[in-house]
C-alpha cells in the first residue's frame, strides 16, 4: 500500500515528522517497508534560478555559439556561453549555476562546472525545457514571461511538488487501512492513547449536500441482493472533461498513478483517500435511464474498457442498463459506457459488492484492478453515501456542471453492526498486560468502536463497518495491543510452557546438518519459485504436471515437475552478472498429478555447480569442477546421514550428459550429471553446469531404518599398502571395488583409487590403476606377514575377476 506523507498529513490534527510517523505506523501494525523521497522533477530543480540575459553577442571563435551576460540577482552577472539559436538580450530564462545538477528528460544527470568553451570561460548554462526535465522540447532555451523576477529559485517559480512516500506492508485483513483516511484514523487513535489528548481525523466530508436541480432521473434496481447489498448513485449534468488541476495530478503522481482526465482522476483520488471505489458512467449511454445490478447467462459476451471481448460466467455480477451490460461490477468498466472526451452528463456509482463474488470474477478474467482489490477485502458499507457526496461536490468544483439529482440509495436489507463482548481478565490472559478500563474504552472509541455496555469486568462494543475482519474477543485484544504498542507488553519473570513433540524434528535436524555441511564446503543456498514456465518441459512431462488455473503471468503457469530448470534460472542470473564460479544448493519440492484429482509432492536437495571448484591463488590455478566432484558431494551428504551409496547405474537422459544414478540397496537416491548443451542454450548459459538431484524423501526413509552403533577408537595403528594393476581400458572402478569385497577381508577398512595412467607401453587398450588399502586390527599390531597374506588374497581376486596384471 502506497501512502503519501503530504496527503496523509492533511487529515492529521498535527504535523508529525516523517521519521516519527514511520515508527508510529510500524508500531500499530502498518509496517513501513520503505520510506522514499519523491520529487515531481528529479533533483527538485535545486541550484536552478531565474535570470535575465543582459548582453548577447556572437562568440568570436564559433558561429553557432553566443556569449552572454546573465543577471541572476546576485549583483555580479554571470558570463555564459550558450548554443541555443533563440537566445537574445532582454529574455528571462532559467539558469543552472556552477555546482547545480540537472536531470534531463532523457539521459543521465549532469553537474555544472566552470568550463572553457572555444577559449572563453562559461559559468553555468541557460536551460532548455528538456534539459531540466520539464518536457522533451529541445527547440531552444526556455523563455519565461517578461514580468518574471530574477533570482527566484526555479523550484519556487514552477511550484514543483516534493513528498515522502511510505510503502506499507498490509496484512490481508487490514482493509480499513487501504486508504489515507484509514491510516490517519489509526494514527489519531495512537495519538489519543499515547499523548493523552483528544485527537480526531480532519474529516474531508462536508455536512451539507443539496442538488442544484432534479433534471436527471435514473432508476436503480438490484436483482442479486447477495452479491450487491447496497448501491448508491447520483447524476451530474454539464460537466467538462479536461485535464485535472495541478494539485490533483501531483497527488496521484506521487503514489504512482498516471493522470487521465478530471473525472477519472477524481474517482482515483477518492479511492485512495477513503478506500471506496467509484465508477463514472456516461449518463447518456444508460439506455432507458435504468441501472440493473444482475447476473447474465453463462457464456454471454462483453467488451471491456481495454477493447477485449470476454466470455462471462453466470456468477459474474454485471451493471446493466435496460438492454445491455455496461460494466463488470466492482472490477472493470465497459468499452461503450465510460467517460470520454465528449461526455457531458455522468452517473456516479458508489456501491458495496460481495468480496467473494468480486474476487472470483477478478481472478477468472485476470483483471486485478485497484477497485477489485478493495472490494474483495470488504469496503465500509456505511460510507457509500458520504463518499458519493464528497465526490459529487469535488466534480462540481473541478469539472463544473450541476448536481442533477438527489442521492439514489438502494439498500434492501440494512446491516447491523457486529457486536463483540470481551472480559478484562481474558484481555490480560492473551496480552499479558493489565489494562485499565478507561484505557480500553479510549483506544476502542478512538478506532471507531461504539461502546454498547460497560461492566466492572467486561465491555461490549459495536464494531465499525470499516473493520469487517473483527468478530471475536481475540480480535479486540489485537486492536488494543497494537495501538498500545506490542513493545509495551511486559515480559513476566516466569514463563510457563507445555513441552510438545515435533514429529518432523528429526527430518529438520538432518536438513540443518546437510545445509551446514554444504555451506561450510563453499556452497550458497538458493530458494527458487515453485511456480514456473510450462515451456521448459516436454508434452510427456506436462501430462502429469500441476497446472495453474489463474496464473499470475504466462511465464508462471505450472507447479514445477523437476528442480533443474528453476535452479538454472538462478545460475543464468548470476552468470549474466559475471559471477562465473557458482556452487548452489536448494531444498525444494516438485509436484505432480495423475489427472483425476490426486496430487503428489516430492522433496529434493538439488545441487548446481559451474566454473571452478576453488579460486585462483598466487600458488596455483583453481581446478574446474567435474562430474567426480559432484559425485563426491552427493556421497558426503549420504555419509552425513549414515548412508553409503552402494553402486552407480549409467542410463541415457535427455537433459544430462555423463549421467549416472546413485543407488542404495537397489533404490535410486540421486541423479548426477552434466547439463547438456541444448538445455543450457535455453537459459543462454555458455559454460558447463553440473547438476545433482537427491531424492530427500527416499533418503529420509532409508535413514529411519538405521540403527546407531558406537565403537571404540582403535588402540593399534593402521597399516597402508599400495598396489598398481594393469587392466582393460573399459574396466570401471566399481568392478575393482566388487572384486575387493569378494576377497572377504574383515580387517580391510578402506580402499582408495589415487592414480590412473594410460600409455601405449602398457599395451593396446590398457590402463594402470594405483590403489591404496588401509588395514586395521582392534586386538594387536599387524605384522608384515599379516598384511602380505591379505594383499595376496586381493591380488588373487584381481587376477581372477578382472584379469589384472600386477605391476612391479
Amino acid at each position: 500500500m502506497t501512502i503519501s506523507y503530504n496527503w496523509l498529513s492533511e487529515y492529521l490534527p498535527e504535523k508529525i515528522e516523517a521519521e516519527k510517523l514511520s515508527k508510529i505506523l510500524t508500531s500499530i501494525g502498518l509496517e513501513v517497508e520503505s520510506l522514499e523521497k519523491y520529487e515531481e522533477l528529479k533533483g527538485g530543480l535545486e541550484g536552478l534560478v531565474t535570470g535575465e540575459v543582459l548582453e548577447c553577442v556572437k562568440h568570436p571563435d564559433a558561429d553557432k555559439l553566443s556569449l552572454t551576460k546573465v543577471d541572476i540577482g546576485t549583483g555580479e552577472p554571470l558570463q555564459i556561453v550558450c548554443g541555443a539559436p533563440n537566445v537574445a538580450a532582454g529574455q528571462k530564462v532559467i539558469v543552472a549555476t556552477v555546482g547545480a545538477t540537472i536531470y534531463p528528460f532523457t539521459g543521465e544527470p549532469m553537474t555544472m562546472k566552470k568550463a572553457k568553451i572555444r577559449g572563453i570561460e562559461s559559468f553555468g548554462m541557460i536551460c532548455a525545457e528538456d534539459e531540466i526535465g520539464l518536457s522533451d522540447n529541445h527547440a531552444g532555451i526556455l523563455i519565461l514571461p517578461p514580468a518574471t523576477k530574477t533570482g527566484i529559485p526555479a523550484a519556487a517559480y514552477f511550484g514543483t511538488y516534493n513528498d515522502i512516500i511510505f510503502e506499507i506492508g498490509l496484512t490481508p485483513n487490514r482493509m480499513d487501512a487501504m486508504s489515507h483516511l484509514g491510516v490517519a484514523r489509526d494514527v489519531c487513535a495512537w495519538l489519543l492513547h499515547h499523548n493523552k489528548k483528544d485527537t480526531h481525523v480532519k474529516s474531508p466530508f462536508k455536512t451539507y449536500f443539496k442538488p442544484d436541480h432534479q433534471g436527471a432521473s435514473i432508476e436503480v434496481s438490484i436483482e442479486n441482493k447477495t452479491a450487491c447489498e447496497r448501491y448508491t448513485g447520483v447524476c451530474l449534468q454539464g460537466v467538462t472533461i479536461a485535464e485535472s488541476p495541478k494539485w490533483l495530478q501531483q497527488k496521484l503522481k506521487s503514489i504512482g498513478l498516471r493522470p487521465i482526465n478530471n473525472i477519472v482522476d477524481l474517482t482515483n483520488f477518492i479511492l485512495h483517500e477513503t478506500g471506496q471505489p467509484l465508477h463514472a458512467f456516461d449518463a447518456d449511454m444508460i439506455k432507458g435511464n435504468k441501472i440493473i445490478v444482475k447476473n447474465l447467462p453463462e457464456g454471454s459476451l462483453f467488451i471491456t474498457l481495454d477493447d477485449k471481448e470476454r466470455k462471462l460466467s453466470a456468477e459474474d455480477l454485471m451493471i446493466c442498463n435496460e438492454s445491455e451490460a455496461m460494466c463488470i461490477a466492482g472490477v472493470y468498466g465497459g468499452a461503450h459506457s465510460g467517460v470520454s472526451a465528449n461526455t457531458k452528463n455522468i452517473f456516479l456509482e458508489s456501491a458495496w459488492f460481495n468480496p467473494i463474488s468480486i474476487r472470483k470474477t477478478s481472478l477468472r478474467h485476470g483483471l486485478r484492478t485497484d477497485a477489485a482489490t478493495r472490494f474483495e477485502k470488504g469496503v465500509d458499507i456505511s460510507n457509500t453515501v458520504n463518499v458519493l457526496k464528497r465526490a459529487a461536490l469535488l466534480i462540481k468544483e473541478i469539472a463544473g456542471g450541476e448536481i442533477a439529482s438527489d442521492i439514489i440509495d438502494v439498500y434492501p436489507d440494512p446491516k447491523n453492526k457486529t457486536e463483540v463482548a470481551i472480559k478484562y481478565h481474558y484481555l490480560k490472559k492473551l496480552s499479558g498486560k493489565n489494562y485499565h478500563g478507561d484505557t480500553i474504552k479510549n483506544i476502542l472509541t478512538g478506532l471507531g468502536f461504539e461502546i454498547i455496555k460497560e461492566g466492572l469486568d467486561d465491555i461490549r462494543v459495536a464494531v465499525p463497518f470499516s473493520k469487517p475482519d473483527i468478530h471475536i474477543p481475540a480480535d479486540i485484544v489485537e486492536e488494543i495491543m497494537r495501538i498500545d504498542g506490542l513493545d509495551n507488553v511486559e515480559i513476566p519473570a516466569v514463563i510457563s510452557m507445555s513441552p510438545a513433540v515435533e514429529t518432523l524434528a528429526q527430518e529438520a535436524a538432518y536438513k540443518e546438518k546437510a545445509a551446514a555441511w554444504l555451506t561450510g564446503a563453499g556452497f550458497n543456498e538458493i530458494f527458487t519459485n515453485s511456480i514456473t514456465n510450462a515451456a521448459y518441459y516436454s508434452e510427456a512431462v506436462l501430462e502429469s504436471t500441476v497446472k495453474m488455473i489463474n496464473s499470475l503471468s504466462a511465464d508462471l503457469n505450472v507447479m514445477r515437475p523437476q528442480m533443474m530448470e528453476t535452479g538454472l534460472e538462478s545460475v543464468a542470473y548470476n552468470l549474466n552478472r559475471r559471477n562465473s564460479n557458482l556452487q548452489f544448493f536448494e531444498f525444494g519440492k516438485t509436484y505432480g498429478t495423475d489427472g483425476i484429482g490426486k496430487y503428489t509432492e516430492q522433496q529434493h536437495i538439488s545441487i548446481y555447480i559451474t566454473g571452478k571448484r576453488n579460486e585462483d591463488s598466487w600458488k596455483a590455478k583453481g581446478d574446474k569442477a567435474d562430474f567426480y566432484f559432484a559425485k563426491g558431494i552427493c556421497e558426503k551428504i549420504m555419509l552425513l546421514l549414515g548412508l553409503s551409496i552402494t553402486s552407480y547405474k549409467t542410463e541415457a537422459d535427455d537433459k544430462l550428459d555423463s549421467y549416472a544414478n546413485a543407488l542404495i540397496k537397489n533404490e535410486v537416491v540421486a541423479t548426477i550429471g552434466s547439463v547438456n548443451k541444448k538445455v543450457l542454450e535455453r537459459f543462454d548459459i555458455k559454460q558447463p553446469v553440473l547438476y545433482a538431484d537427491i531424492d530427500w524423501d527416499k533418503v529420509i526413509s532409508l535413514n529411519k531404518n538405521l540403527k546407531i552403533a558406537f565403537a571404540d577408537i582403535p588402540k593399534f595403528p593402521s597399516v597402508q599398502r599400495d598396489l598398481s594393476i594393469v587392466v582393460d581400458k573399459a574396466l570401471k572402478y566399481e568392478q575393482v571395488e566388487k572384486a575387493t569385497i569378494a576377497a572377504k577381508l574383515s580387517k580391510l577398512t578402506s580402499v582408495n583409487l589415487f592414480d590412473v595412467f594410460e600409455s601405449e607401453k602398457l599395451g593396446q587398450n590398457k590402463k594402470s590403476m594405483a590403489i591404496s588399502f588401509t588395514f586395521s586390527d582392534e586386538e594387536k599390531t599387524m605384522t608384515d606377514k599379516d598384511i602380505d597374506g591379505m594383499m595376496g588374497r586381493i591380488i588373487a581376486c584381481y587376477q581372477k575377476d578382472l584379469q589384472a596384471e600386477i605391476r612391479k
